[in-house]
């Protein structure tokens, strides 16, 4: 089975596909390397695709301290990936936790990503939900130490942005809801603990988002609720970003509407490619409504 290791010695797994100009796939909490799996074959025909399992994720090791998983280590995991496998520069796509981990690497290491995609981001960033996402994550974590990823996935997996892939594919969902069960009870804690509850608020990183000049496309689903605005906010602070929502679409975008992620994404990729990817005008943002 294929590893690399990290600076700080934790082997994490990964699989890739096809041959071309990198794209580097990071997942989500519920996800892992398989929620990639329709990208995977899709962008494979044109692109060197690879999605890994972040640590914690078995076949990726688990370190049993959660102080070794962090929103920083989750950022230089994903440049360990791309060094370890001879990669300097990529497309580097994140969906949810993921997301926040490729726009913190776009903060640290802009230089190595030719375009960033940050999906599904924004859970517990807005300012008055901070300390109910901090209570629900340690509550979350707490439950996971007790009673099993396996029975806590039942629940986790059924959340308010997660019936939407339940109602439009079953057969999918159902898929979705046997792999998080898969998922290590030590490491889905750890994580919990490390990554989700201490990373820092969007809203506390707008000074370092007016700096990225990555072409970078936000993406979000309209029944997303916790990632609307923090979607508007990366919108309207990155000035090489663009918005896109998809409709009657909750949380895991690439699983609920895989095609028009696909599209979405490929297009992009292809405006960076040919250098015609556009910066906003600023114009646009005189503060005038009508322009008189």
């Amino acid at each position: 089975m294929p590893h690399l290791t990290t600076d700080d010695d934790v082997r994490l797994y990964y699989e890739e596909a096809g041959s071309g100009y990198p794209i580097v796939l990071v997942h989500e909490f519920a996800g892992d390397y398989r929620s990639y799996e329709t990208q995977l074959r899709y962008f494979a025909r044109r692109y060197r695709v690879v999605a890994f399992n972040a640590r914690g994720y078995p076949p990726s090791d688990v370190p049993e301290d959660f102080h070794r998983y962090s929103q920083e280590r989750a950022r230089d995991d994903i440049r360990d990936v791309m060094q370890g496998l001879g990669i300097e520069r990529a497309h580097v796509v994140g969906i949810s936790m993921g997301g926040f981990a490729v726009l913190h690497f776009g903060f640290a290491y802009p230089e190595r990503a030719s375009s960033l995609v940050v999906a599904g981001c924004g859970y517990g960033a807005e300012p008055d939900k901070r300390k109910q996402f901090l209570e629900e994550s340690n509550r979350t974590a707490a439950a996971i130490e007790s009673r099993g990823m396996a029975e806590v996935s039942k629940t986790y997996g059924a959340g308010p942005t997660r019936v939407q892939l339940q109602n439009k594919d079953p057969r999918g969902y159902a898929e979705f809801l046997t792999q998080l069960g898969e998922h290590s009870t030590r490491g889905a804690a750890n994580t919990q603990r490390g990554v989700q509850a201490l990373r820092p608020s969007l809203y506390d990183l707008t000074e370092q988002m007016k700096k990225l000049d990555v072409p970078t496309l936000i993406a979000t689903g309209d029944e997303d609720d916790p990632c609307l605005e923090p979607g508007i906010l990366m919108k309207r602070t990155i000035p090489s970003a663009a918005l896109i929502v998809f409709p009657n679409t909750g949380h895991a975008l690439n699983l609920e509407e895989p095609d028009l992620f696909n599209r979405t994404l490929a297009d992009f990729f292809h405006q960076v490619e040919q250098g015609r990817y556009p910066r906003r005008d600023p114009r646009s943002q005189t503060g005038s409504i009508l322009g008189m």
